[in-house]
């Protein structure tokens, strides 16, 4: 379809201007560099956890905990920030600003609203459903656990207006207060466990993480306020309110079919024996590494961008996003999963071994972390293109797609868990996260015409032959006595 320009009455807000563009590539890196420090922070967290908690009992109880409040978090706030950007991106491409904050301001406070009552419905219930998740728990372990839900329950507000703020400011382009929001939240956990651990125990990682969800949203407040004019209304006539139902209700299903997951891993894990809830997580934390440095920060860039150019009918721009997008991914991830398989035993060591994380608690993670890591590639690729869907306004499909995989992970997971235990769960995951990436590669091709297949089997093609290049080297290396342990 040809590119359709504006006409001379709806004029572009002057952060779409062509001079004012970012390219993808240059933006990926900036938001790259903002956020390194706050990944790197996100990882001492886990370093510090692993020390003071390792892969006790403990640990478990919080992970399970934790369950209700990531979930409701991964389905509101993925749901609404995939269903608004592309109607606020529509009304900011076409002029109209006071349109597009009237309606932001309006969904805003309808979020407020909701999650708020969310949060007393989740702390007054949690004896009812933590149960649930946690049904392999003797009763004291679910007695705490149980507690530790009623902590967290209030710091879904917080962060899921968090993750709504951050859509909104990367639609004007203001990406560094959205890439820094991890600085916050994982500086406020790290103080309260090494200053509180020894007086409240695991609790102390309890309020650090409540406290630090709630700084995520404060710090986000200021360049909120100067970008926008946020008004404490609710119009439910605001004519943007439909498009935003129409893509609400599958992206609803959708984020929480994908949510369904996290809930079958812990309900699985939790009669498994102490300490293998912990080293999944320990272990899915380090592949999502590579992930939340590089694919979050590829896809950050590509949704605001998508959704203009899919307003603007530019389709041949979708398709080159889409390609660019592809590319970075497997420029990173390829040889990233290649080195966390190789290197997983001196990883684990190096990074977590110390305080309560003895030698077997490492020898539990690093025999997890092959499985976990064999999925990173489409779970990068599935990050770019499910919000490739979401810029095009398709939702039918990924949302499909999605509920697909869950069922197929959760039918794994019963296969496997018997035989192979966490790793089972772990593998069921990876599995299903690649069987998402083809499925949403068909999606993509079917919906954007124009994409350079071609140009990314080969880029694809010369990172696998690179990473291949690497791991002869490692090879290399070890026959001569040289270990991975010894070099790290």
């Amino acid at each position: 379809m040809a590119h359709i320009r504006p006409t001379p009455h709806l004029r572009v807000v002057p952060q779409l201007r062509p001079r004012h563009r970012i390219s993808i590539a240059g933006s990926t890196l900036f938001i790259m560099g903002a956020t390194f420090a706050s990944t790197l922070l996100g990882f001492l967290r886990e370093v510090v956890s692993a020390r003071y908690y390792g892969t006790r009992w403990e640990m478990d109880t919080f992970l399970a905990a934790a369950t209700i409040p990531t979930i409701l978090f991964g389905v509101f706030n993925g749901a609404l920030v995939s269903a608004l950007v592309p109607t606020f991106s529509e009304y900011l491409a076409h002029r109209k600003e006071e349109e597009a904050w009237r309606l932001a301001s309006t969904v805003l406070n309808m979020l407020a609203i909701v999650l708020t009552t969310c949060a007393v419905v989740g702390f007054f219930t949690a004896r009812w459903y933590v149960p649930i998740i946690a049904h392999g728990f003797p009763a004291p372990q679910m007695a705490v656990a149980i507690k530790m839900t009623r902590w967290l329950m209030p710091s879904i507000v917080a962060v899921s207006l968090s993750g709504v703020l951050s859509a909104m400011l990367n639609a004007y382009h203001r990406f560094r207060a959205a890439a820094l929001v991890g600085v916050a939240v994982n500086t406020v956990t790290i103080l309260c466990v090494v200053l509180l651990a020894h007086g409240m125990g695991i609790f102390a990682l309890v309020l650090g993480t409540a406290l630090g969800l709630t700084a995520q949203l404060l710090v986000q407040v200021p360049s909120f306020l100067s970008i926008g004019r946020y008004r404490p209304i609710i119009d439910l006539r605001h004519p943007g309110l439909p498009k935003i139902w129409v893509l609400l209700g599958p992206i609803i299903v959708g984020s929480a079919a994908g949510q369904l997951a996290l809930f079958f891993d812990r309900f699985f894990a939790s009669t498994l024996a102490p300490g293998y809830i912990a080293g999944m997580n320990y272990a899915t934390k380090l592949v999502n590494f590579p992930q939340q440095i590089f694919a979050a920060a590829i896809a950050t860039v590509i949704f605001p961008l998508l959704a203009a150019q899919f307003a603007r009918e530019n389709r041949r721009g979708v398709a080159r996003s889409v390609v660019t997008g592809l590319r970075l991914v497997n420029f990173i991830t390829i040889p990233s999963v290649c080195a966390l398989i190789v290197l997983a035993h001196p990883m684990i060591q190096a990074l977590f071994e110390r305080g309560t994380f003895q030698a077997g608690a490492t020898d539990l993670t690093a025999s997890l972390l092959p499985y976990a890591a064999i999925g990173l590639i489409a779970l990068a690729a599935n990050v770019v293109l499910t919000r490739c869907c979401f810029a095009c306004r398709e939702t039918l499909w990924p949302v499909t797609v999605s509920v697909v995989t869950v069922v197929i992970n959760v039918l794994l997971s019963m296969i496997w868990l018997p035989s192979l235990g966490a790793r089972g769960l772990l593998l069921a995951n990876s599995l299903s996260q690649s069987m998402q990436a083809v499925l949403l590669l068909l999606v993509i091709a079917r919906l954007v015409t124009g994409i350079d297949w071609g140009v990314l089997l080969i880029s694809t093609g010369k990172v696998v032959l690179s990473s291949l290049a690497m791991l002869a080297a490692l090879g290399w290396i070890g026959a001569l006595g040289v270990t991975p342990e010894a070099s790290l």
